[in-house]
């Protein structure tokens, strides 16, 4: 299955603060255990809470992000390594610069990874792999063989 963001509508984020494109849902109805979405943040606001779900989370475009959490706030630019953290948190997000792009990974009941790739890294061995092509902005699922391009190698158990 190939999935190209251009292609999924938005929908409107949980909390109402911006739109994300969801790429993939494991199971496809019901309750899920795995989300690979796109979002588009345009404003400062608080992320939705997803209590019981891990969460991780890269700025594909843009000046990148504050994230304000409890212990602290994370820098994320585009280029900075995936940031995984417990979606209950629902931290406060501030624009660096203007609008971003983000790739948000959420599992629920199921270990898993968002890895940087690199264009011709062999893929890392998880039971469940996909790959994101970032230039792209398409979902390759399952992915097979090396990286394609720079992106995102997605792992995870189920």
């Amino acid at each position: 299955m190939i999935v190209d963001v251009a292609q999924v509508p938005p929908q409107p984020w949980k909390n109402g603060g911006g739109v994300t494109r969801e790429l993939l849902r494991w199971p496809a109805a019901g309750p899920w255990h795995l989300r690979l979405s796109v979002a588009d943040i345009a404003t400062d606001g608080p992320f939705s809470a997803f209590p019981g779900v891990m969460r991780w989370f890269v700025v594909l475009d843009g000046a990148g992000v504050v994230l304000t959490f409890p212990d602290g706030e994370r820098t994320l630019r585009p280029g900075d390594a995936p940031l995984c953290f417990d979606g209950a948190a629902a931290p406060g997000c501030r624009l660096v610069a203007g609008p971003t792009v983000d790739l948000n990974l959420m599992l629920q009941g199921l270990d898993g990874v968002l890895l940087p790739a690199r264009a011709g890294d062999a893929a890392p061995s998880w039971p469940q792999l996909g790959f994101f092509d970032a230039a792209a902005r398409r979902l390759h699922w399952p992915a097979a063989g090396p990286a394609s391009s720079d992106g995102f190698w997605i792992g995870t158990t189920a």
